[in-house]
């Protein structure tokens, strides 16, 4: 007679200090106790990462087990009755803290990590008032790994969180340990510097100051500072950072409440490329072109004056271009389609489009939940990237695709044109030259049949009829397929909701009188007027028109500037208000952080020159937060619960679902090809990141 199985349990009930407890199988103990508020001290573990149970400060008492267990490395058992804090806990922990500042040295007023450093929390809570230790501290001199990354190894606990977070999280491998005992040492990959990422991921995650930030040391304390939550400026992927600020100053970047999409991701751009925002090359002044030369002038008159030259070509009947920056917020966007549109009766209105999206959107017309989240790439069972680096170009995805390998065994397939990193996990790899994508699908297709779910990521290279052969491809699968667009920058995907495009307006509503691409308005002979507003578009392509007049909004004296017949000085993202949509559709709440003397934000200048033109009544009010009910109310997708924008969260917007009837210049989309270290103007005005010696870097190299 054969025995029946008994199916597992679904749930495991437990004690801990008196209180019932609950928690899934497998859950490790010192997880179920922080959910329920039962703080358990730890150094070395790290959620999400490999367990180490090095550190020993996570002892707990388990009945009927003769020793105290680590909880980092215990999962809940059924009817276990655990203590976390008894007299015999509270000794092996001051044991473990006496045995760590054996050689730690007791530099806390100087440190850069006083009021954040979980060894100095500990010891006030355990430690012992005096030490037994009489000997002499094996001391060793800090080094500086890269321009960013400084290493105290006399501070370093070896709890291997640093080694763990690049291995594991980053998928670099720059950190290892080398020597034996009490001289062991973390070291980098180079040698005496490092080559990776310059993320400062290590830096974060290091429980004391043993790895200190080039960018923060020894200006500041932590308490001293106001902490602002806001967007990242750079690329598409729609990071949470939370920046440090101190007299109108940006001082640090990071992300360590776990807030956001991102978690406490960031990137180097997102944690230290900030300091253009600081540069010396700033514009905060307006400038007119008097007898060839740019002179400052005052707001007043420079606005006045622009407003004046608008109302007269528009009076002759002349020729109106707009070109958009993809780091415009949502409402500076949509409130300069609507100026565009109702103000100056033109379309010819564009930005720089860097993915086919609108073909996606009508070849999936009629599909519901087909475009994926951030989320989903880490839930997924499998993905495929299609011509992206996509750790060079959109880190977040990488990242939350190799936490998704580590915790859910998720299966990569790439197809692109040269090495990338998610290579080095995946379960299939096929390297083919650009435009050759589609060919190497078919060998993928009996692979991925067997797969569960399916998450497709492509970049500028499949754009057109190829996304509705993608799309008409994944469909013979016959398994539930998601999509990713990948686009550029901060706000790419907004510019597009927002209508800032020739032919559609606000929700890929089709616009019925069509005006001219960004290529076309550059290419007219005709043009009167060109108003660039953010974007630096003269760097890649002349202006044909001779005799166009140019204002560009602008934060540094670029290509465009030198062209222009008018300047604004302009705030950066970090110094504005509004919302942002990330390359998934998920909308967020910018914050402004700091004030830089002379610029305003681009809905400031846009609605104060239709006040000048006095357009004021027809366009409405330009304050940010009435633009978004605006948004809110009338752009498709949109109406998002605002009580999650307002506390920090991210919205997932829903663009529509039906068939979008437009001509797609296909030639026009075109990504910029950022690496992990360029990011436009931005990024060439940035000191760190073009001081580390992986800058520019390169796609397609590693």
């Amino acid at each position: 007679m054969s025995t029946p199985v008994t199916a597992p349990p679904t749930i495991i009930n437990f004690t801990v200090d008196g209180r019932q407890l609950s928690a899934p199988p497998g859950t490790l103990l010192i997880d179920a106790c922080k959910r329920s508020g039962i703080e358990i001290p730890a150094f070395c573990y790290y959620e999400g990462y490999s367990l180490q149970a090095a550190c020993r400060m996570c002892l707990v008492e388990v009945e009927k087990m003769p020793k105290l267990q680590t909880a980092c490395t215990l999962p809940v058992m059924e009817g276990m009755i655990v203590r976390s804090e008894t007299e015999q806990i509270a000794k092996a922990r001051k044991g473990t803290l006496e045995f760590l500042l054996t050689n730690h040295p007791l530099d806390c007023p100087v440190c850069d990590k006083g009021g954040e450093c979980e060894l100095q929390d500990m010891v006030f809570r355990y430690g012992a008032g005096e030490s037994r230790f009489t000997e002499m501290k094996n001391h060793a001199p800090e080094r500086q790994w890269s321009p960013v990354v400084f290493y105290d190894p006399a501070r370093c606990i070896l709890c291997y969180r640093c080694v763990r977070a690049c291995n594991e999280g980053m998928g670099v491998g720059a950190l290892g340990v080398t020597n034996r005992g009490v001289l062991s040492e973390i070291a980098p990959n180079k040698e005496d510097h490092l080559d990776c990422d310059e993320c400062g991921a290590c830096i974060d995650i290091c429980p004391v100051g043993a790895l200190t930030s080039n960018i923060y040391r020894y200006k500041t304390r932590p308490w001293e500072m106001q902490h602002v939550a806001t967007v990242c400026t750079h690329c598409s992927n729609g990071c949470k950072t939370t920046l440090g600020v101190r007299n109108d100053e940006i001082i640090r970047g990071n992300n360590r409440d776990r807030g956001g999409i991102n978690g406490e991701f960031l990137c180097v751009k997102g944690r230290y490329g900030f300091d253009f925002t600081a540069s010396e090359e700033r514009l905060t002044t307006p400038m007119i072109r008097i007898d060839g030369k740019l002179e400052a002038v005052s707001w007043s008159k420079a606005l006045g004056f622009v407003a004046e030259k608008f109302k007269s070509v528009q009076a002759d009947g002349g020729k109106f271009g707009v070109i958009a920056d993809t780091r415009l917020t949502n409402e500076e966007l949509f409130y300069l389609q609507k100026f565009t549109r109702a103000g100056l009766k033109t379309s010819n209105l564009d930005h720089a489009a860097s993915g086919d999206l609108i073909t996606l959107l009508d070849a999936l017309s009629g599909q519901t939940d087909a475009l994926a989240t951030t989320d989903d790439l880490y839930k997924t069972k499998a993905a495929l990237v299609i011509g992206s680096d996509l750790s060079q170009q959109h880190p977040l995805l990488a990242f939350q695709l190799r936490a998704g390998v580590r915790h859910n065994k998720t299966r990569i397939y790439t197809v692109t044109p040269g090495p990338v990193r998610e290579a080095k996990y995946s379960a299939t790899s096929v390297t083919v030259p650009l435009g050759e994508e589609y060919d190497a699908l078919a060998k993928l297709t009996d692979r991925l049949k067997a797969e569960k779910e399916l998450v497709i990521l492509f970049g500028d290279s499949i754009k057109g009829q190829r996304v509705r052969d993608l799309v008409a491809w994944a469909a013979t699968l016959g398994i539930p397929v998601k999509y990713v667009c990948l686009v550029d920058d901060s706000n790419s995907r907004g510019a597009l909701d927002m209508g800032c495009l020739p032919n559609l307006l606000p929700g890929f509503q089709v616009d019925p009188h069509p005006g001219l691409s960004q290529a076309g308005m550059l290419a007219a002979e005709d043009l009167d007027v060109l108003w660039i507003v953010g974007a630096n578009p003269l760097r890649h392509a002349p202006l044909a028109s001779r005799k166009a007049f140019v204002v560009a909004h602008t934060m540094f004296l670029d290509e465009t500037a030198a062209r222009a017949d008018v300047l604004f000085p302009s705030a950066s993202a970090y110094e504005k208000s509004g919302t942002l949509t990330n390359v998934t559709g998920q909308v967020q709440r910018l914050k402004a952080a700091i004030k830089t003397m002379g610029a305003k934000a681009d809905l400031e200048i846009i609605g104060l020159i239709a006040k000048e033109m006095g357009l004021a009544p027809t366009l409405g009010p330009w304050t940010h937060d009435i633009v978004f009910k605006e948004i809110h109310s009338g752009v498709h997708g949109y109406n998002v619960p605002l009580p999650v924008l307002l506390t920090g969260g991210a919205a997932l917007t829903s663009p529509v679902n039906g068939p979008v009837k437009v001509n797609v210049l296909v030639d026009e989309i075109r990504s910029a090809g950022d690496t992990l270290f360029t990011s436009g103007s931005l990024g060439r005005h940035s000191k760190l990141l073009t001081s580390v010696p992986e800058f520019p870097g390169a796609l397609y190299q590693r």
